[in-house]
């Protein structure tokens, strides 16, 4: 009986694998043909399926550029919550507000993305003139920066208080014993001791935000033809959303369909990496604190 509760345990930790597996086999299988045009394909400026011209250089850009501005908006609030929360904050209200950030979580990012629509576009219509590059009213990576920003604030903030926390007692009661402040100690002690949690839920939240495909799509501006952007102010075509809108009309079995599954695996590839570099920093960690 044991062999078989083994059994079945090692089939249910082998399918998630296989699942993942198969669905990158698949996904290189139709998007191979795309892959094919090399230069033309990674390094082309020019998206335009009706000519036969599927370059995704512009795209790729203004993805990653999506992604870093949200993600800096996040750090450069969720880190000082974080510290907060982890050593400055009573615990009534600690569980009190890691509760409502984390409740963020929960909220789907259509919700998220038809506030974006509603709320952040039109402020920024109303108090900057609109977005620029096509992008009309207000839809514009700005509004992007901050509805992920939002969406990846949660990932941010937990896994930074949690590094935050998990600097050994001992150090703080060395440092205040020393006559340091408290500040002091945060700044010098635990911060520099918590560096690379934090640094791995900012790779995380990266991720997060280069993944996600709903809030961004109704907040972007989504131009016809992607181009490189200038400006916050500009609209922008992202990887995911670039899928999302031209998968239903293109005909299967065409180089634009096969195009559409290679932008998959460029996403894929970016954010499995992403992964692998969160993962490594910290296995890194844990061996340093087991030495």
């Amino acid at each position: 009986m044991e062999r078989v509760v083994e059994s079945i345990l090692l089939i249910s930790a082998l399918s998630s694998a296989l699942i993942v597996f198969f669905i990158v086999l698949f996904m290189l299988k139709e998007g191979f043909p795309a892959l094919m045009l090399g230069k033309d394909f990674f390094l082309g400026m020019e998206w335009k399926p009706s000519h036969d011209k599927f370059g995704i250089l512009p795209t790729v850009i203004s993805t990653l550029i999506v992604g870093v501005g949200a993600l800096a908006i996040s750090a450069a609030i969720g880190v000082p919550a974080a510290i907060y929360l982890a050593e400055f904050s009573p615990p009534f209200l600690r569980n009190v507000l890691k509760a409502c950030v984390e409740m963020l979580v929960g909220v789907p990012s259509v919700v998220l993305g038809f506030f974006g629509l509603m709320v952040v576009v039109v402020f920024i219509r109303d108090f900057f003139g609109g977005g620029g590059g096509g992008g009309g009213g207000g839809e514009c990576i700005l509004a992007a920066w901050f509805i992920l920003a939002i969406m990846t604030l949660p990932h941010v903030v937990s896994i930074s208080e949690d590094a935050i926390q998990a600097v050994p007692r001992s150090l703080r009661e060395a440092s205040l014993a020393l006559g340091a402040t408290h500040w002091q100690t945060v700044r010098e002690v635990v911060l520099p001791n918590a560096r690379s949690g934090i640094l791995a839920s900012l790779i995380l939240g990266m991720g997060n935000a280069i993944g996600e495909t709903m809030a961004v799509l109704m907040v972007v501006g989504n131009p016809n033809i992607p181009s490189v952007p200038t400006s916050v102010f500009d609209a922008a075509r992202v990887l995911t959303s670039t899928i999302v809108l031209e998968i239903p009309y293109a005909m299967w079995g065409s180089t634009h369909q096969h195009a559409l599954f290679a932008l998959g695996i460029v996403l894929f590839a970016i954010v499995a990496f992403l992964n692998i570099i969160t993962t490594a920093i910290v296995r890194r960690e844990v061996r340093k604190k087991s030495v």
